[in-house]
């Protein structure tokens, strides 16, 4: 969801039992919405600079305990309202599923002749805040100096949010994405919040967003050995998501799902065996059973039958939903310009880009306002950013300490040596057009919490990046809390068009595009080690659809009409995807080269 668009997210909906993930990932705009916050709730701001020591650790704790703090408070209010009004707790109620055991026990207790005290009582045993949690892109670690001398890695990006959110108050978890860090996971050993007590208790939790089973097991086992616990994996599609995209080999979201329900006890087991030994040579205690794991499931969700499905038939403890949240201004910050965007936006607009400075590809959409500006800036002759936040810096080619490729510093210089590499009109074109994509997307993606905060933005402008997943597409109108849930839950429908197809045959339709978009970009001749490649990921898509024709051609969780879809929508894209013959394609270049 980007850096800024759930920024206080917990403020917001919290107290109404909803979990919700803060990005760390930039300590400016954490200060600059704590101080917001304390200007609005009267609370007396102290600022901490960028220039004293440990700035970044310091500013993510006192941000996040000021999220803390109001949460808190805003809980304790709405139980107390709740009390006294049960309009509001049927509200509360209203938003949750029919299945619910919360709802259900409320349903029971509202039949009897209960006074307000037992009300009272009941809300007070049975009510509980959604948990505020954060997220930290582990690539995100840049090293940084002082008067031009490298620090130790504590102080790297990522090592210091770690520090400043292991250190506040915060009772959550914490999210780990874009891949496995060894360095950054073993920095997780130096704080005791992360490690259990003897009844299994951990007061912050880990959960990894994880590609496959393969990836699961491995990250599972390397933080068991430092005596640390995965409370949850989550199951991330490749493509069919929002932000930055990371695909697959091939391997389509179903099967990964399958691996993990046929095998969770496995990974249960075989890292809490691990984890028991780690905390006995640390001399720490262990409890005597594994503790809870959860497997959920995140990426391209868009209709109550399908996230019922993926509950029921994977026996997933939860479902997420991202994209369709940036309709809902109750819950997320989207201004007004990108929400009618986003509300007026069809497949097209919803693309795969370039556009990060990391060089992974990244979902976005068309005409955001930060794409405007950057090639406004590149029709000038003056293309990049001024890069005032510096986390993407990565690239050595032309300077010593790593630049920004969205830079203003990195593009004059490749315009430099463009200028002098003597291309033709045409190939000149490209270079420039592909160099002038990068976008500055620390800046772009937090835009859009200032503008909706009404917080100065002399520094960052106004032009604002955005990263839905291609699942928007099928949402167009601005919706309440409430509605969502309802829509969620199979209580109403807001999607009006009737073409939107279901989320694994989307998932599947994005990696045939994006296999032949990678075979179209590589580099020719192909190699033999691309064509092995391009085969083995073809392979990996056609035993995933065999394995969605068997589940679907027989799970009875579904109704027919959505089966017959399904079924005939695979057809249709096995044809597609047997047209593409990476051999074939080798073939005739090597004619080509021959007849040349």
């Amino acid at each position: 969801m980007g850096l800024g668009f759930t920024v206080d997210t917990p403020v917001r909906i919290s107290k109404y039992g909803i979990s919700s993930v803060i990005s760390i990932v930039d300590d400016v705009l954490l200060e600059k919405m704590r101080e917001h916050y304390c200007r609005k709730l009267e609370i007396l701001f102290d600022p901490i600079s960028d220039k004293i020591e440990d700035s970044r650790a310091k500013r993510t704790t006192a941000y996040l305990n000021l999220i803390d703090k109001i949460v808190k408070e805003e809980f304790e209010e709405f139980k107390n309202y709740a009390s006294e009004n049960s309009s509001e707790l049927e509200k509360y109620m209203d938003m949750l599923p029919e299945y619910s055991e919360l709802k259900l026990s409320y349903k029971r207790f509202s039949q009897k002749n209960n006074s307000k005290n037992e009300l009272k009582e009941w809300i007070q045993n049975n009510l509980i805040p959604g948990s505020a949690d954060v997220n930290i892109m582990t690539k995100v670690d840049k090293e940084n100096y002082y008067k031009n001398e490298k620090l130790s890695s504590e102080y790297n990006d990522a090592h210091a949010a770690l520090r400043g959110y292991a250190k506040s108050n915060l009772n959550s978890s914490i999210v780990l994405s874009a891949g496995f860090s060894p360095r950054l996971y073993g920095y997780f050993e130096k704080f005791e919040d992360f490690y259990p007590d003897e009844n299994g208790y951990c007061k912050k939790k880990i959960i990894l967003k994880v590609s496959d089973f393969r990836s699961a097991t491995i990250q599972g086992k390397f933080l068991a050995k430092k005596g640390l616990w995965i409370s949850e994996y989550r199951i991330e599609s490749g493509l069919n998501c929002g932000g930055h995209a990371f695909a697959s080999d091939g391997y389509l979201v179903g099967p990964i799902l399958e691996e993990f329900r046929t095998h969770k006890e496995t990974l249960i087991q075989t890292t809490f065996e691990i984890l028991k030994s780690s905390l006995k040579n640390k001399n720490r205690v262990c409890p005597d059973l594994p503790m809870d794991v959860k497997i959920t499931a995140q990426g391209g969700v868009g209709t109550s039958e399908e996230h019922q499905f993926l509950l029921d038939y994977y026996h997933l403890d939860s479902i997420g939903w991202g994209t369709p949240f940036l309709l809902v201004p109750e819950v997320t910050n989207v201004d007004t310009g990108t929400l009618k965007t986003l509300t007026e936006a069809k497949e097209d607009d919803l693309y795969l880009s370039k556009i990060s400075p990391l060089g992974v590809p990244f979902n976005s959409l068309k005409g955001n306002t930060k794409d405007v500006e950057k090639m406004e800036l590149a029709a000038k002759g003056r293309p990049g950013s001024p890069c005032p936040r510096k986390y993407l810096i990565s690239n050595t080619e032309f300077t010593e300490k790593p630049i920004c490729p969205a830079s203003r510093q990195y593009q004059n210089l490749k315009l430099k040596e463009l200028d002098s590499s003597n291309l033709n009109d045409e190939e000149y074109k490209e270079k420039f057009n592909k160099l002038a994509e990068k976008s500055c997307l620390c800046v772009g993606l937090e835009t859009s919490a200032l503008l909706r905060n009404e917080i100065n933005t002399e520094v960052e402008g106004k032009a604002v990046s955005i990263c839905p997943g291609p699942n928007m597409a099928y949402f167009s109108e601005i919706v309440s809390l409430q509605k969502m849930a309802d829509h969620i839950y199979g209580r109403t429908n807001i999607i009006t068009r009737d073409d939107r197809p279901n989320m694994f045959i989307k998932e599947l339709s994005i990696y045939i595009n994006y296999l032949k978009e990678k075979i179209k970009e590589a580099e020719k001749p192909i190699s033999e080690k691309e064509l092995k490649y391009f085969l083995a990921f073809q392979k990996n898509m056609n035993d995933g659809i065999e394995y969605y024709k068997n589940l679907f051609a027989n799970v009875m969780v579904m109704s027919e009409e959505a089966k017959f879809d399904i079924l005939n929508d695979l057809e249709v894209l096995e044809e597609e995807l047997n047209t593409i013959n990476p051999e074939i394609l080798v073939e005739r270049e090597q004619a080509l080269a021959y007849a040349g």
